[in-house]
């Protein structure tokens, strides 16, 4: 018996997963379907409704109404290379900087879990989240996330569901369970390693406030400037990284943002291109620009215009 896209949201409805439509063959929500965290739902009727519209539609878990942390265990692009802390040997996907991960806290990798085997080989380990605690997303490209290819989904996150089917250039194919078991409790060192804050970075001392606790334009641009700067190609990393720099260090220049926050998140999002040889882009390298690209923008602060209170 075929089983549809509609079969597949229901089934994951029925475990007290919250399910919404995606593109078909994507994985994005469909247009205008912006608050799809409030929208997601377990309601076998509106799950009807919703694929009835398109069968083709694929299928979405919202992590956080489902209580659900997802490990997504990737593998590496065409070409792409380990960053320097994960160059060694045996490490070439996600799921062996996990298991490095596990033998350095003395644990077993957690297998014994409901999991999912994506489009292109890698593997979400569906968790329950723990009590007590909110977890967010997070991306192996940032030192915030678990390590190199892993990437977590929690509270304002989602995973495409299995049964779904995936057609982009990077690749194709099908999101198929493979162990159809329970999702297990998040294992408390992996808890811990999500909910631990990292060490300061460019020899700041613990910077006062965190980025949640800024204005949204502030963190807007935080969350701008470094996806400017993750997402630079390798001829284009330091210019990327310069012009960030400065962006954020005309708005430090106006009091609107503490520059040693900037620039630990700056070194943070540059980390991921970290290379030595011909093309090499070091830590120093790295630094330097930040510095001065600061100091540049804060001799030129940015006007802001704050209202008065009511």
């Amino acid at each position: 018996m075929t089983t549809t896209r509609s079969d597949a949201a229901l089934a994951c409805a029925a475990r007290g997963w919250h399910v919404f439509p995606l593109r078909p063959r994507d994985k994005q929500p469909l247009p205008r379907f912006t608050d799809w965290e409030t929208h997601a739902t377990t309601d076998p009727a509106r799950i009807r409704a919703f694929w009835s519209r398109d069968p083709a539609f694929n299928v979405a878990v919202a992590c956080g109404p489902s209580g659900l942390v997802v490990v997504d265990l990737d593998m590496p692009k065409p070409g792409e290379t380990p960053p320097p802390e994960w160059d060694m040997p045996g490490v070439n996907e996600g799921a062996d900087v996990l298991a490095v991960l596990a033998e350095r806290h003395g644990e077993e990798f957690p297998l014994d879990t409901f999991t999912v085997t994506t489009r292109r080989g890698g593997t979400h380990l569906y968790f329950t989240a723990p009590s007590g605690v909110r977890l967010r997303n997070t991306s192996g490209r940032y030192r915030t996330g678990l390590g190199w290819l892993i990437d977590t989904r929690a509270a304002g996150g989602y995973v495409v569901a299995p049964g779904s089917y995936v057609d982009l250039p990077d690749g194709a194919g099908a999101y198929r369970i493979t162990n159809d078991t329970p999702p297990s409790p998040l294992p408390p060192w992996l808890a811990h390693l999500l909910t631990t804050p990292p060490a300061p970075l460019l020899g700041a001392p613990c910077v006062a406030g965190t980025v949640a606790d800024l204005p949204a334009y502030v963190q807007a641009a935080l969350k701008g400037e470094a996806e400017r700067v993750a997402d630079a190609v390798t001829g284009g990393r330091n210019h990327a990284l310069n012009k960030a720099a400065y962006n954020l260090g005309r708005l430090a220049g106006a009091d609107a943002l503490d520059a040693d926050l900037a620039g630990s998140v700056l070194y943070e999002a540059a980390a991921v291109h970290f290379c030595t040889g011909p093309n090499a882009f070091t830590p120093a390298d790295a630094r330097a620009t930040i510095r001065s690209a600061l100091a540049a923008g804060a001799r030129n602060p940015r006007t802001i215009t704050r209202g008065n209170a009511a």
